[in-house]
């Protein structure tokens, strides 16, 4: 297929940019990746319906969604719901099912949880995009109990059982989709090993373009995440207080926060939650952005590299796909291989050294190759193809 237009005649394009389309959110409480990928499925089809969930967005998130309200669940109504939406997973299966979408020609999901789950008939297209199968019930299952303090007790034979309960739901809802597309090929490969299908993969929109590119970097590293136990800020903290000599800026709050602030040394500044524009500024002016986690995909490092600077990271992941390491043309950072401290402190001694092997101009190109008017051009592509090759099959079933 391909993926950066789509050969139609004139009759087939008015088609399908006829065609009635739904969008299905699992919640839009605030923009990230997730909700930046509904928000070019909206531009793309403007006409289209939203459904969600819950919806909580504010009124400056939601301009972005052309000031459209999504139509929700039960679970809008509950007690707490805007701020505790998640402690309501058990009832959103049941939720999701519960929105009616039989009106729609083609739906379009964006799903981390339950989206994919909507209810659609033989003669409607669905198209999931997936930024990962529930994480929390299927490979990461252990890692989140033992965070959330669930892995022994009543409480942890109770959650245990719905996680059960979920992947059920889970893996037999795959079956009312009829093409997966993933974030990364490390999300496709998950995609396969859950679900058992195939899916094809178009990265997300990140916007590369609110980021400029500065070629002088000043004398610290940059790390900026939510704190929360699986972006393992606390693994570069610990590892910059054993660097005295290397100053380490973060930004972000979360659960993690006093712990972190326990592992900084005088050379790390720990900054909290800062707004975009200060980040920006950070970012730009860094020598390397560290980077820890085990992403489905990572906006942050592809956001770093906008601004030409390298990235440190973690070899695992959607990283793998978005870092250009040294020992390849045009190299964008490195990685490290395991999430400890020693491996940090051994990647950006590296690092040091090689500097003059790692360009700003490198890293604001690689950058450029997952921007938002890039998905839109192949996401679009593809829900044309799609939808004309369903058209094709319904003539030969009917």
């Amino acid at each position: 297929m391909n993926m950066t237009g789509c050969f139609l005649t004139l009759k087939d394009c008015k088609m399908v940019k006829d065609i009635n389309v739904g969008i299905v959110a699992d919640w839009l409480v605030a923009y990230a990746g997730a909700e930046r990928v509904i928000k070019e499925f909206i531009d793309l089809y403007p006409s289209s319906e939203l459904y969600s969930v819950v919806d909580f967005l504010s009124e400056e998130a939601r301009k972005n969604f052309q000031n459209k309200n999504a139509q929700t669940t039960f679970i809008q109504k509950f007690p707490s719901s805007k701020t505790k939406y998640q402690k309501y997973l058990p009832f959103m299966p049941l939720a999701i099912e519960q929105l009616d979408v039989s009106s729609h020609d083609v739906i379009l999901s964006s799903s981390h949880a339950v989206a994919k789950g909507v209810l659609t008939g033989p003669d409607q297209l669905h198209i999931s995009y997936v930024h990962s199968p529930i994480r929390y019930a299927w490979d990461l299952q252990h890692q989140y109990l033992r965070e959330a303090n669930l892995n022994r007790g009543l409480k942890g034979i109770i959650a245990k059982w719905f996680l059960h309960k979920i992947r059920m739901w889970d893996y037999r809802t795959a079956n009312g989709v009829d093409h997966f597309v993933a974030n990364s090929k490390f999300i496709a490969r998950r995609i396969k090993k859950v679900y058992g299908r195939d899916a094809d993969v178009i990265y997300p929109p990140v916007d590369v373009e609110r980021f400029t590119l500065n070629e002088k970097k000043d004398n610290y590293y940059f790390t900026a995440s939510r704190l929360v136990p699986y972006k393992r800020i606390d693994l570069i903290v610990e590892a910059f207080s054993h660097m005295p000599d290397k100053k380490l800026l973060v930004i972000g709050d979360g659960s993690e926060m006093n712990k972190i602030k326990s592992k900084a040394s005088k050379n790390i500044e720990i900054l909290g939650y800062q707004p975009n524009s200060v980040m920006q500024e950070h970012m730009k002016n860094a020598k390397a952005f560290v980077f820890a986690a085990e992403e489905d995909f990572g906006i942050t490092p592809v956001e770093a590299q906008a601004c030409g600077t390298p990235v440190i990271a973690y070899g695992k992941g959607g990283a793998l796909e978005t870092v250009r390491p040294l020992g390849q043309d045009n190299a964008t950072g490195l990685f490290f291989d395991k999430q400890n401290v020693t491996a940090i402190v051994d990647a950006v001694n590296k690092f040091e050294k090689s500097i003059p092997d790692l360009h700003p101009v490198d890293c604001r190109n690689n950058a450029l190759k997952f921007s938002a008017q890039r998905f839109k051009d192949e996401m679009g592509s593809y829900i044309e193809s799609k939808w004309l090759e369903f058209q094709d099959v319904k003539k030969i079933v009917y």
